[in-house]
């Protein structure tokens, strides 16, 4: 029994903080009902695979796989820019598609020629202190409002959805900070639940309907057409990788450190498998996939640390890919339910990261880096899309992102500060000698 309901959270948890992104992506490119309802099968069934080949074959560790933000932002930025850059928007998708591919190449060429075990050297106490404050800071906007139901219904605070919205966050951490052991290890589960019943009850659920699909379906490839180049797209994709390098290696390690995992860390065979990630997001025309940092909050919270519940969740998610109706229904969770389930989880994060910082160094040199990384990230977080309207997208798709150049400016400023003290001491052992 508790090995069923441990399987049966992770696959709640996967699936809730991965519904979000292709229902808002299918909106922002005018998808039908059907196109969304096709899109988030895609999208479950590339997790699916993705996370078990991590798992037996990548990192081996229990951490979900689920839409970059890096990506997300893609998609949005070019469903906005579409008419400058393509002739319609089936063009930009194709685009898009191309994009995932050439990113998945790159990937795996990265991981094949060791390149990520030189950026591992980068990632500092300091440096993965910044990304989880940043990250945190970054998500809170879009979490709270979630949970108020802006967006849900209009673009103003929903009454009724609020209350509940703030409820369910209430009764998710009640459950996780209780001392009974089932609360606690299932809190985001019974969260969820309670969160959904109660939208039940209040008639404010907004059911996907089932528009007399097939029964069972495989998900088609190229859905969006015949890959197209598109040198701004390209560009960006590339830029888009080697950014995705900074989420993809913290990951690995924030979970390493929760799971207190000393073995090797394997990230070439999980970039590999990061690679062909990118190239079946972009053959079965979904979202181009990461590991989620966040897992690290929601094993903190539910203390679940077992590979094997993980594993069967990520099947069970595959599995019912293949069902249309069924996977409609779980992808009917309220949006607020979703964001006020896993509020704590992603609270969690921020703790991780003051205790990155507590591990460096507090010198001024520390201190400098850290002050001037976050206020320049967070500073670029109030930049509005208009603002950057100007500036080509492969610019635009990373200064609309304040944590990749929080952490951007992070890692310069402390890699100029180590090689000017390397100079420093190299040069006093000189006039020493």
């Amino acid at each position: 029994m508790k090995g069923i309901l441990a399987s049966l959270q992770w696959f709640v948890f996967i699936l809730a903080g991965s519904v979000v992104a292709p229902l808002t992506i299918g909106a922002a490119f005018g998808m039908s009902v059907l196109e969304i309802s096709t899109f988030v099968q895609r999208t479950f069934f590339v997790i699916g695979i993705v996370s078990l080949l991590q798992a037996f074959f990548g990192h081996k560790k229990p951490i979900v796989e689920g839409p970059a933000v890096l990506w997300w932002g893609v998609f949005l930025l070019f469903a906005g820019l579409g008419s400058t850059i393509s002739a319609d928007v089936s063009e930009v998708l194709q685009s898009i598609e191309m994009g995932m591919l050439v990113s998945g190449v790159l990937f795996i060429l990265l991981s094949v020629f060791r390149v990520i075990e030189q950026v591992k050297r980068i990632f500092t106490p300091i440096v993965t202190g910044t990304y989880f404050i940043l990250l945190v800071t970054q998500i809170s906007g879009p979490f709270i409002k979630g949970i108020l139901g802006v967006g849900y219904f209009t673009d103003e605070v929903h009454g009724t959805v609020a209350v509940l919205g703030i409820v369910t966050a209430l009764v998710t951490i009640l459950f996780a900070t209780s001392r009974r052991f089932y609360l606690k290890s299932y809190s985001v589960l019974f969260g969820i639940a309670v969160g959904w019943l109660l939208f039940i009850l209040f008639d404010i659920e907004k059911r996907i309907p089932f528009n007399g699909q097939s029964l069972v379906s495989f998900p088609e490839v190229f859905v969006w057409g015949t890959p197209v180049f598109d040198i701004g797209i390209v560009v960006t994709s590339a830029v888009v990788t080697l950014l995705l390098l900074i989420n993809f290696v913290a990951s690995i390690d924030v979970v390493g450190e929760v799971l207190e995992d000393t073995s090797d860390s394997r990230y070439n065979q999980a970039g590999i498998v990061m690679g062909i990630s990118q190239i079946l997001s972009g053959v079965f025309s979904a979202i181009g996939m990461v590991p989620l940092s966040y897992t690290a909050g929601f094993i903190l919270s539910t203390r679940m640390k077992e590979r094997l519940p993980f594993v069967m969740g990520s099947l069970l998610l595959l599995i019912l890919s293949f069902f249309p109706a069924i996977t409609m229904f779980f992808a009917s969770i309220p949006v607020p339910v979703g964001y006020a389930s896993m509020l704590l989880s992603f609270s969690n994060m921020l703790v991780i990261g003051l205790q990155a910082y507590m591990k460096a160094e507090r010198d001024q040199h520390s201190l400098f880096i850290i002050s001037l990384s976050l206020m320049i990230g967070i500073g670029v977080m109030f930049l509005t899309p208009a603002s950057l309207a100007g500036i080509h997208p492969a610019f635009a798709s990373v200064l609309n992102n304040g944590m990749i150049v929080g952490v951007l400016i992070c890692i310069i400023l402390e890699q100029a500060i180590i090689r000017k003290n390397k100079t420093k001491d190299q040069r006093g052992k000189t006039i020493g000698a």
